[in-house]
């Protein structure tokens, strides 16, 4: 049934009306469109920063086989996509060292993410469709993301161009399961185009130690989605998308040995907790407890659209007015805990640029971003010391940005915001508004080309963000006895600064970037002194510095060698506040080598030691035993890839490839993500390395 669903998305777009009729034999029509939508988007008329910005495009996302916006981005100069819960699969993008909530998410350049999406679902965010990938690190991006004090991933959908259907089956270790199908179509006269895209994919538990209890969980996703452009005159086009999200993850009690399915582990739960977990108090022995108690399940949907709608006024000004929905639904259960959330958002863009000079290029525009967050839980209803982390969230902004070319070597963009954000916990313990502040981020840009190799880029910006959701406070919701308090009062204000210096020769290319943030009132996870986990702000400033050097090389025509590596400097009071060790110092190198038919692609990431003390980390293997302490130590580990694809013809690819070739994992060294704290408290994260094992996979493309 799945699968068919996805399918219809082919069928759809192969029985568009008024598409232009293929010729039969061995030819087929291509019909590519340059309308108003590129006239309008050209010479960066709707870019808002000139700052570095790393591009992944499609051939960079299907080397890595990458099925999601996760898989696509990790390790990418200056991004860590952070697993921070061995049951749950939460997982965090992390950009130039700043924790996971300081990223923000764009489709097209629009939010169409809530504030707690970026928490589950995020592996959800198919590649299927994508045109290409934008990250954009530090507060630079504040003209249209304020909130984005760590960067800005910008995931481009493929606009159609021609008629095309393309489908991609595969099959793999660990119940590996994707189908992609994508399909675009253009109107006869070229008006009028539209990209379907569906995409299917599932991943089965990994339990390495065979305990009974997973370390990586199940995972199923499935997306929809839909993007029309239509071009009404030589002067107008309208953009619209939707989208439809699913995804299910379960982690805990292996099924098929445990546990029967996902739904007896849920029904299972009687509220009654076993007097041992695991034979012998050993979280390394067999699980002997109930399903429920160690069971973490998320069921997330989301839906998403947008309508834009660009138009050219004069020959120097144009407009883009912009709506975008977003409505993110959670069901989910953490180990006895019930936790329910449905979170709204929309958001009104009016946006327009104006050449004044050759010059100035003058961008102004508001938006208004309202969201509305409700949770419901059972378990902590009548919980004395519990706060709901419902909310009402509101900005409202100003902006303008000036660019400004004095010579044809320099180009600098200031740019201010001017934005009233409202953030108001409505819980009745929680009188009154939390946050109604009136926030002023200004940013400054410049490029420099010092000649036709080297190019200089600075960017300095402020931004904030609102501390709203639950899903910061490394499980605090999992405390049923003791409850959940929330104090935050104030905006996280973020300062950073970003130098990049880059050569681009006719074989070798290179960057070397730094940069520093600087974030005060940044939330943390604290406790009360009766010991009852608190969402508060630290008084102290934290801040990282990070420098990275990334260089390519073109041998010929065929091999490709890349290398980077990294190094990121976090204070203690940063240090303090993660939940999961960040990456202190990493290298890459990859290797391409792409015939006419042939293309290899081989990764290897190398990860530096790191002491998991300067994060907080304490933990047993035995329940009361403080001579089985876990290690405190986090070693240095490589991880690599390949992947090879043939084309049997100019329409079939086949291709596999291995995933962690030497199969590192932390439970291969010994350690179990499982552990019990001094108190004799159970969790599930004590994560300072890779929990997927090696994993093979084959597949086959076909364009229609």
């Amino acid at each position: 049934m799945k699968y068919s669903i996805l399918a219809a998305a082919v069928i759809s777009a192969l029985s568009f009306p008024g598409l232009a009729e293929s010729q039969t034999d061995e030819t087929v029509e291509r019909i590519e469109v340059r309308g108003v939508r590129q006239k309008l988007q050209q010479d960066g008329r709707l870019k808002d920063v000139i700052q570095k910005t790393e591009v992944l495009d499609e051939i960079m996302i299907e080397n890595k086989n990458a099925l999601s916006l996760t898989d696509a981005i990790n390790n990418e100069p200056g991004v860590n996509v952070s697993n921070e819960c061995s049951m749950c699969g939460v997982k965090r993008v992390m950009l130039n060292g700043m924790k996971g909530e300081h990223t923000t998410i764009l489709v097209d350049g629009l939010p169409t993410h809530t504030l707690i999406s970026g928490f589950y679902a995020v592996d959800a965010i198919s590649t299927t469709g994508v045109d290409r990938i934008e990250i954009a690190r530090g507060a630079g991006a504040s003209l249209i993301a304020p909130e984005a004090i760590g960067g800005t991933v910008n995931i481009v959908t493929k606009e159609a161009y021609e008629n095309q259907a393309v489908v991609d089956i595969a099959k793999g270790s660990h119940d590996y399961t994707t189908f992609k199908s994508m399909a675009t179509g253009v109107s006869e006269d070229g008006k009028t185009g539209i990209t379907l895209t569906g995409q299917y994919d599932k991943q089965d538990q990994e339990d390495h130690d065979d305990n009974g209890v997973s370390e990586a969980p199940f995972q199923e996703n499935q997306t929809l989605s839909a993007l029309l452009s239509y071009d009404v005159n030589n002067s107008n086009n309208i953009h619209v998308r939707i989208a439809k999200v699913n995804s299910e993850v379960f982690g805990g009690p292996m099924i098929g040995g445990q546990v029967g399915s996902i739904q007896s582990a849920l029904a299972s739960y009687d509220g009654i907790e076993s007097e041992q977990l695991f034979e012998g108090d050993d979280i390394r022995n067999q699980y002997i407890g109930k399903p429920w108690e160690t069971t973490e399940w998320i069921d997330t949907e989301r839906n998403e659209a947008y309508v834009k709608w660009l138009s050219e006024w004069t020959d120097y000004t144009t407009s883009e007015l912009a709506v975008s929905y977003a409505k993110h639904n959670q069901d989910s259960f953490y180990e006895g805990i019930d936790y329910r959330a449905k979170d709204t958002m929309m958001y009104f863009r009016a946006k327009f640029d104006t050449e004044l000079t050759e010059q100035h290029f003058l961008s102004y525009g508001a938006d208004i971003r309202n969201e509305e967050m409700r949770s419901f839980t059972d378990a902590l209803s009548n919980v004395a010391d519990y706060v709901s982390d419902s909310f009402d969230y509101q900005v409202k902004g100003l902006f303008v940005q000036d660019t400004w070319t004095p010579t044809d070597s320099v180009e600098i963009a200031m740019a201010v915001r001017i934005d009233n954000v409202r953030a108001d916990f409505i819980d009745d313990k929680k009188p009154g508004v939390e946050i109604d502040e009136t926030f002023v981020a200004p940013r400054v840009d410049m490029r420099y080309f010092h000649n036709d190799e080297f190019t200089s880029r600075l960017s300095a910006g402020r931004g904030y963000r609102a501390p709203l959701s639950f899903f910061e406070t490394d499980h605090g919701i999992l405390d049923s006895e003791k409850g959940y308090l929330i104090d935050v009062d104030s905006l996280e204000d973020s300062q950073s600064i970003n130098y990049a210096l880059s050569y681009e020769g006719d074989e070798l290319t290179s960057t070397f970037s730094v940069a520093h943030s600087n974030v005060k009132n940044l939330a943390a996870l604290q406790e009360t002194d009766d010991g009852v986990p608190i969402l508060t702000q630290l008084d102290e400033d934290a801040s990282v510095t990070t420098f990275d050097l990334v260089g390519g090389y073109s041998f010929n025509d065929n091999l490709t060698v890349n290398a980077s590596v990294e190094y990121f400097d976090y204070n203690d009071v940063f240090r303090s506040s993660y939940a999961i060790a960040p990456i202190e110092t990493r290298a890459g190198f990859d290797v391409e080598w792409r015939t006419d038919d042939l293309t290899v692609f081989w990764s290897t990431i190398w990860f530096g030691s790191r002491d998991l003390r300067d994060y907080g980390y304490d933990g047993y293997n035995i329940k009361g035993d403080s001579s089985s302490v876990k290690t405190l130590n986090a070693p240095s580990f490589m991880v690599s890839d390949i992947k090879i694809q043939y084309s049997l013809t100019d329409s079939i690819k086949l291709y596999g490839g291995l995933s962690n070739i030497f199969n590192y994992t932390q439970i291969e060294e010994g350690e179990s993500p499982l552990f019990y704290d001094a108190n004799g408290g159970y969790d599930v994260a004590y994560i300072w390395g890779p929990l997927h094992g090696r994993e093979f996979y084959l597949g086959v493309e076909a364009k229609l």
